[in-house]
This record gives structure tokens, sequence and C-alpha cells, in this order.
């Protein structure tokens, strides 16, 4: 009766239950109808790590699933609600609980991350105009940003969460400027110290709240998803003390369309992100609002969708050497973790933006944001 129930429900998306399309779900254990029917998105990523189930096309099978909008047909699942409480009611993403998120992801092993990005070590989506190479496409966005933000050599730019020190490099190099990185997680600055030695760059260990000084430029990559709606005017606050009056600041997040949802998808909480929250435009609006003027909002969720493929791809071929440290359960929760995300982007069920910012009644002439054609012409 449960396997008939979900297989009509899937029928409505256009999957069958162990049918010849490649978006098709090939079942290995019954037991999967039950835990999926019980646990919602968390049981079905479980019971894919456990092997209960297989497709082809995993991606296109959750694509399917979100443009056909299956959560609203079947409701709110009270046990999702109930997971949701905690960051609604606390601040999950409080100084003393900051570095959970560097310590249970990024601190993972660079021997997995390095498996699969790009030459600049880019943990954040690229921008493909123009290219199909995941190089490329990360260097596009890399000028992209350096052109917003219009960096010269006599800038001082801060980077809130610099990562393995990819863009701070490229800043230095491309353009001549000062950098200073921001992070939390050990093994990312370790390896960013070494990556930009030499360079007019240097790196923090500390909360983004504890940052002290003023800069020229603020850029901020893929951190803005584990600050937390509790915090976001906290981060804004902390952006426009560190910002000088004329200076731009550049905002690059993953967002979601709806406010009000709390944390993010209840498998990417417990296995990928800790404590993690996308925002909505609202929500950043709101945050930034007496502060900051909103230069420019570019949304380029699309290219996320090719960023996830192309790491995927280089995953796979990766993953003989990695075996060796990583179990096939971790595999398969990776490559669930990536493909599952490129189906949500291109549903368009999140996005990815690019937000300029300027500070409020300063009066500071419109960045350039994109008046360019060409964002690899940027710098030298």
């Amino acid at each position: 009766m449960l396997r008939e129930t979900i297989q009509g429900l899937l029928r409505d998306a256009g999957i069958e239950i162990n049918g010849p399309n490649p978006w098709d779900v090939q079942v290995r254990d019954d037991r999967c109808y039950m835990r999926v029917w019980r646990d919602g998105s968390l049981g079905l990523g479980e019971s894919y790590m456990d092997g209960w189930w297989d497709c082809e096309r995993l991606d296109e099978m959750v694509y399917r699933l979100l443009r056909s909008n299956l959560d609203e047909k079947v409701g709110i699942n009270f046990r999702r609600m109930v997971r949701l409480l905690p960051s609604l009611l606390f601040n999950l993403q409080s100084k003393a609980r900051a570095r959970m998120i560097a310590e249970r992801h990024y601190d993972l092993g660079n021997d997995l991350f390095f498996s699969f990005l790009d030459a600049n070590n880019q943990y954040s989506c690229g921008y493909f105009e123009g290219t199909d190479d995941l190089d490329q496409s990360q260097v596009n966005k890399l000028s992209m940003i350096c052109a917003k933000l219009q960096l010269g050599e006599r800038d001082h730019l801060l980077d809130i969460g610099c990562g393995w020190g990819g863009l701070a490099r490229f800043a230095a190099e491309r353009c001549g400027c000062a950098v200073t990185g921001v992070n939390i997680s050990q093994k990312q600055l370790r390896f960013a110290r070494d990556f930009c030695q030499g360079l007019p760059v240097s790196f923090l260990d500390c909360d983004y709240r504890a940052i002290r000084g003023q800069f020229d430029k603020i850029v901020s990559v893929g951190m803005f998803e584990h600050v937390g709606l509790k915090n976001y005017r906290t981060f804004m606050k902390t952006v426009h003390r560190c910002l000088k009056k004329d200076g731009i600041f550049l905002l690059q997040t993953i967002g979601g369309n709806i406010s009000g949802r709390g944390g993010c998808d209840p498998w990417i909480t417990k296995y990928i992100f800790p404590n993690g929250m996308l925002p909505s435009m609202a929500q950043i609006a709101k945050a930034a609002e007496r502060l900051f003027v909103i230069e420019d909002w570019h949304n380029f969720g699309p290219h996320y969708d090719k960023t996830l493929m192309a790491w995927n791809a280089s995953f796979q071929k990766a993953w003989p050497k990695l075996q060796a440290k990583y179990d096939t359960r971790f595999k398969r929760m990776w490559e669930y973790y990536l493909l599952s995300c490129a189906g949500a982007f291109r549903a368009r069920s999140i996005q990815l933006w690019q937000v300029v910012m300027t500070q409020y009644a300063a009066g500071t002439p419109q960045p350039r944001c994109r008046s360019f054609v060409y964002p690899t012409n940027y710098c030298r």
C-alpha cells in the first residue's frame, strides 16, 4: 500500500519506481518506502547512503521532484517541523558554536576537496559565461568579483571566509592590492598561508564578529550561509564598521526563495553543513537596511548547477585515490550532496546571488557592477 502511494506521488513528478529512464528510482530494499514516508528528505538521503535505492541520474530525479512541488502536495511533515524549531528559537550560529562547521566540514581533508576543485581551489559557484571549463569559469567569477569591487593597487581588501586563499591570491596577483583573509578552518588557513606566500596577503584565525580595522573593499563568498538569521544584522553591522565610507562590499551567497523556512534541508544539515541557513532576499535587504545601499543584485544560480556537475565528475574520477581513506557510504553521501544540490539549482528551488553594496547616506558613486562585458579582461 505504501509503495503504491509513493509511486503515485513520484509518477506526478515523471518518475517511476524501477522504471527505464535514467532519472527513475531503482529500489534495492523495500524498507526505503517507510523510511522516506516517515523522515522525508532526511530519509531519502539516508536510504541512498545505505544503498537501499539507486538512480543513474540522481540530479535529474531531484530536479523533477522539486519542479513538481511534491513537498507542498504532501503537506508539512511534523518531524521536519520539529527539526526546524531549534533554528527558529535559538542562535545555532553563536560565537561559541561558530567553529562547528569548520571542524565537521571544511576540515574533512584537503585531499577530498582538492580532488574536485579548480586550480584556484574555489569551493563556490563558477561563472560559465563563454566557457564549459570549470577552471575558466572560476577565473571568470574571480575576475567579475574584482571588477565589481573596482579593486586597484591602493586598495586593502578584507575577505571574510577566505577558504584556501584562492580569491586573496588572485586579487593580490592580478590587481596588486593588499588582502586580509579571515577564516576559522585550521586546515584551510594553513594551506592559504603557504599558497599566498610572498604576496601582500595576511590571514587571521577569528570569527567575523571579532574583526577590527577598516578596509577599502570587503568581500564575502560562500560564508553568509553559515551566519544564521539571528546574526544577519550583526554581520552587516560588522561589515559596515570595517568598511571605509567610500568603500564597496560584495556578498556572494546561496539563497532561498521564501523567508521563514528556518534551517537548510534536514539531510544537508545533518550530514554536510551543520547549522546552515539560506537567507532570502527579504532577509538580506532587512539586515542591510539603513546600513547599505544595494547597488546591484546578480542572480546566476543556474551556473551552480554546472559547477556541481563538474565537481561530481571530478570526484568520481578521483575516487580510486580516495577510497583508502573514505568508505563507500561516504562516497554515496558526497555524490548525493553534489547531485541533489545540482538538481535543486536546476529546479530554481535555490539561488546564487552576488550583491554589491555601498554605505548608506555616504553619497558613494555607483560602482560599475555590470558595465563590463567580458569579466576576464579586468585586472592584468
